[in-house]
């Protein structure tokens, strides 16, 4: 077995996996976010979303904005939109899959990943998906290496 990485027999719902293996603090390293699948076992509808591993914060030091990184939520993260929440309120964590499908090196990859995911899906033109909106702003530069980055 790899470093970092645990099989997910006995799974109980609530990790991220990433291939079949639950993903972990340790296995973050260098990279930006992620983009996720989160599933509804009870009903099967779906969400694409986009998590950052950190956010950002500033504050004022000597007269001067100062900007700085903190640790997001991002293991206890179950997206961003109110009727996918609801379910997991409703139905229970354990009943809702959470599965990365790629994991990215910037907040541009991430943006631009999260979208195509979305538009390749047809998330819009499904009742299969709680995505109500797509919204991105994504230049060639952002994504100029995403082809190296061959760990998805």
């Amino acid at each position: 077995m790899e470093q970092g990485l645990e099989w997910t027999n006995g799974w109980t719902g609530t990790e991220w996996t990433i291939s079949g293996w639950t993903f972990t603090e340790d296995m973050v390293a260098e990279y930006f976010g992620f983009v996720y699948l989160i599933t509804n076992k009870k009903n099967g509808k779906k969400y694409i979303g986009k998590k950052f591993f950190t956010s950002g914060k500033t504050k004022q030091v000597k007269g001067k904005k100062k900007r700085y990184r903190v640790p997001s939520d991002w293991q206890t993260y179950y997206g961003s939109n109110a009727k996918l929440i609801e379910d997991v309120i409703q139905y229970g964590k354990e009943n809702f899959s959470r599965e990365i499908l790629h994991i990215c090196k910037s907040k541009g990859e991430c943006s631009y990943l999260e979208a195509k995911e979305q538009f390749i899906r047809g998330v819009l033109e499904s009742d299969d998906y709680y995505n109500t909106w797509i919204m991105v702003r994504v230049r060639k530069s952002h994504i100029k290496g995403i082809n190296e980055n061959k760990r998805r």
